[in-house]
């Protein structure tokens, strides 16, 4: 049994060893370098650009604008309202209006200068609550709303009239930078006959593949994508690589010569996307015996100044807005709103972090007002087997919610260690004693829809294939892409057992769209669940061969064999053969030995005009519970523990399944507590650095209990279902509650910053005060 054994990582060896080669280690013969000339303006109409051509023959450089663009001037995503390079109007700080390419970066980069853009200076707005309907200043259509989606069931009005106590809240949180350990790059390498290579630092090549299209014109069979090794995403490499292969491209078309564009931590982070800032209002309202009677959520997303992901991110938002509670009267509505600052898009979460913040601290208010311990609030109204989400789902299957709440609470010794929150009065009282330090705890519960949903089930499809090799190795192929999630070794376990075939001697293919088929994005927890499936599609087939071609040597009928651990055996007869050996008998006999596998997800439906239906597959189950330490003397917080149980199916491995919960709940106690990027009165990113823009350190972290809960999901591979996302997205009100209990003190808003604390503790001595 290969399944649910810690094995090693696949490409652990190679990438300690310093051997895996990124794209800042691959070169070219005569390979030129990339610049961008972009906007110093938020929002700004593009009167002349004037090219100083005798400085660029000096320099050796090549220029172009969007005026060079033989194919679409359109970067598709999702909406195609994002030009490559901006024509007649900027919208943000940092758009790109024109490339420079030239021998070395020193000389693109001087070559910049030569490039003179005469701008007329426009109106920007840089709130969603301002920009949405701005009478006049018009980003996105005539009212600034990229998209729109809605939850609508029962009556709220009158579930608030039927509830005991109604809890108001205005929540905000901030745009975060993904910080992956290698900044984006890619170079692009014209091959003639009107073919381009690019290869790149990415997520989803074959998005990159469409875009590149588009912008060249060329057919998409002349355009390959090669992911190379990429360090880190966390969703900045899903929509990012579309633009910047692009431009790569471009440069490559024009000079006929491989182009690299590589980006410095400081572009990267001042002109790609981030995390959508938010504003969610929300209105509770509930029973005295602690009953969710109505929900209410306005819920407005910042996009940036153009769509990129908003519609399927808001989507997500809109729909996981209310929690895992059962809800009968609930009316949530979500806006993606164009504002004049960098598009924002996908995160680790994908909208749900954002939202999920606003509804856990509802639910540590709600239960405060009613005297009782948060989290038997929350167990009075967890979605159990059997129940309805708040759009109208129900729920009959691996549903691990109370097993996670159970566990988390039990390993984290909750009923001894909660307590009601002090009078404020006391905690003032005891600071002039000399007692600054003071202890929380807090949780969240949440829940996460597996997989693309049905706002993205046209590319919720997935193709494998899988090849014995003469030796009794194996190789497969998927287009979904390791980015450092562990990928590559789950799949490969699950080919390993599909096949009886050793570990190691599994190996995975390298993502080519020339050479693997299209798999789906690498998103959304999708890549275990969905390529999984594949895999085993394409290895039933290899087995069904295998065995008409085997039970002749083996003296026996097909129906009668079945693979156990690395043998074929016979069920009837003692008879077994090693699987290695009978990989060399098909190819003896000239058996098939590949295979295609494919998966279309199970279906999914949404009605957003009735704001009702089934959107997901099936769900992910989360509790986190974070203890922590509160110097009230200078707002600092300090996590102690945090302990995060997950329903995730089936661990394939556990080993690299904990190292996704720990480093998830690590970036979450980021976004709750430090990340937050943060922007000039004028647009532009202001921490465009790490020493700047913060994130945990090794000092910072706290300790983290990993607990896995198993809730098989019965169309997932072996019963997994996804655990990417989720690790994130409850840790941040986990730790603003647990301030709560700590010092009565209540945090609005992201992250929970010394400065921020420090502000909500002086606002509630003056409130005492009065």
């Amino acid at each position: 049994m290969v399944v649910g054994k810690p094995l090693p990582r696949k490409d652990a060896r190679f990438k300690v060893k310093g051997e895996a080669q990124y794209i800042y280690d691959l070169s070219f013969s005569d390979e030129q370098f990339l610049a961008v000339v972009r906007s110093p303006h938020a929002h700004a109409r593009i009167k002349k650009i004037e090219i100083d051509y005798e400085r660029v023959k000096q320099l050796g450089a090549t220029i172009g604008t969007a005026k060079d663009i033989p194919g679409k001037n359109i970067v598709h995503v999702i909406l195609d309202d994002w030009p490559l390079l901006a024509e007649k109007v900027v919208r943000h700080v940092g758009e790109p209006v024109a490339i420079v390419v030239a021998k070395n970066l020193r000389d693109a980069n001087a070559a910049v200068s030569a490039v003179h853009v005469e701008y007329e200076k426009l109106p920007a707005v840089f709130d969603p609550d301002e920009a949405k309907d701005h009478s006049n200043i018009h980003i996105f259509g005539d009212n600034n709303i990229i998209s729109y989606w809605q939850q609508k069931r029962g009556d709220v009005n009158k579930g608030f009239q039927e509830s005991d106590i109604i809890v108001e809240g205005e929540y905000r949180t901030p745009a975060q930078e993904h910080a992956y350990i290698e900044p984006q790059g890619c170079i692009a390498v014209p091959l003639g006959h009107d073919e381009i290579t690019v290869y790149g630092s990415m997520q989803c090549p074959f998005y990159v593949q469409r875009a590149v299209s588009d912008i060249l014109g060329y057919p998409w069979s002349k355009v390959t994508i090669v992911q190379t090794t990429t360090g880190g995403a966390f969703g900045g490499k899903e929509d990012q690589p579309n633009q910047l292969a692009s431009l790569a491209a471009l440069g490559a078309y024009l000079t006929k010569k491989p182009v690299k564009y590589l980006l410095t931590r400081e572009e990267d982070i001042e002109n790609t996307s981030k995390r959508h800032p938010a504003i969610i209002r929300v209105k509770t309202g509930v029973t005295k015996d602690g009953l969710l009677k109505a929900v209410q959520v306005e819920h407005l997303m910042n996009c940036g100044a153009y769509a990129t992901l908003t519609p399927a991110v808001l989507y997500r938002g809109c729909l996981h807005a209310v929690g895992p509670y059962r809800c009968k009267n609930v009316d949530v509505q979500s806006y993606g709103i164009a504002t004049n600052l960098v598009p924002f898009g996908a995160f680790r979460g994908f909208g749900s972090p954002q939202v999920l913040f606003a509804c856990e601290e509802q639910m540590d208010r709600a239960a405060a007002q009613l005297g009782i311990d948060p989290s038997l609030f929350r167990e009075r109204n967890l979605i159990q087997r059997g129940d309805t989400l708040s759009f109208g789902q129900k729920i009959e299957h691996s549903v691990g919610m109370l097993q996670t709440y159970r566990q988390a609470k039990e390993k984290s010794n909750w009923s001894k260690k909660w307590k009601p929150a002090p009078e404020f009065k006391q905690v003032i009282e005891e600071s002039k004693k000399g007692k600054y330090l003071w202890e929380g705890i807090g949780i969240s519960t949440i829940f996460y829809g597996v997989g693309l949903g049905s706002a993205g089930k046209a590319l919720s499809r997935t193709g494998s294939y899988v090849q014995l090799e003469p030796d009794g190795s194996v190789l497969f192929a998927v287009g979904t892409t390791e980015i450092g999630q562990g990928m590559i070794t789950v799949l490969s376990q699950i080919v390993a057992e599909e096949l009886g075939v050793e570990y190691s001697k599994i190996r995975m293919a390298p993502v080519d769209t020339s050479r693997v088929p299209d798999s789906g994005p690498t998103v959304a927890s999708r890549s275990t669940t969905f390529s999984g499936r594949a895999l085993q599609h394409a290895c039933e087939q290899i087995r069904v061969l295998m065995f008409e071609i085997i039970s002749p040597h083996m003296e026996t009928i097909p129906s009668d064999l079945q693979i156990k651990g690395n043998h074929i055996v016979s069920l009837s007869t003692d008879k077994k053969m090693v699987v290695e050996d009978s990989i060399k008998i098909m190819y003896q006999e000239r058996g098939q030995v590949a295979f295609a596998g494919w998966d279309v997800a199970p279906p999914t439906d949404f009605n957003n005009k009735k704001g009702q239906g089934n959107p997901y597959v099936t769900y992910a189950w989360c509790t986190n519970i974070a203890e922590v330490e509160v110097d009230v003397q200078t707002g600092t917080v300090h996590a102690k523990n945090i302990w995060a149980a997950h329903d995730v199916g089936r661990a394939i491995n556990p080993q690299t399944l904990e190292g996704q919960i720990e480093g998830g709940s690590l970036q979450g106690m980021g976004y709750g507590r430090f990340e937050e990027i943060i922007f000039t009165p004028e647009g532009e990113v202001q921490s465009n650095n790490l020493g700047t823009f913060l994130v945990p350190t090794t000092k910072d972290t706290p300790k983290i209990h990993s607990i896995i809960i198993e809730e098989p999901f019965q169309e997932g591979p072996y019963g997994a279902k996804g655990i990417g996302e989720q690790p994130l997205m409850g840790i941040a009100p986990a730790i603003t509650n647990a301030i709560f209990n700590a010092i009565g003190v209540r945090i609005s808003e992201i992250p929970a910053t010394p400065e921020r604390v420090w502000q909500a503790i002086q606002s509630k001595i003056q409130e005492e005060l009065k």
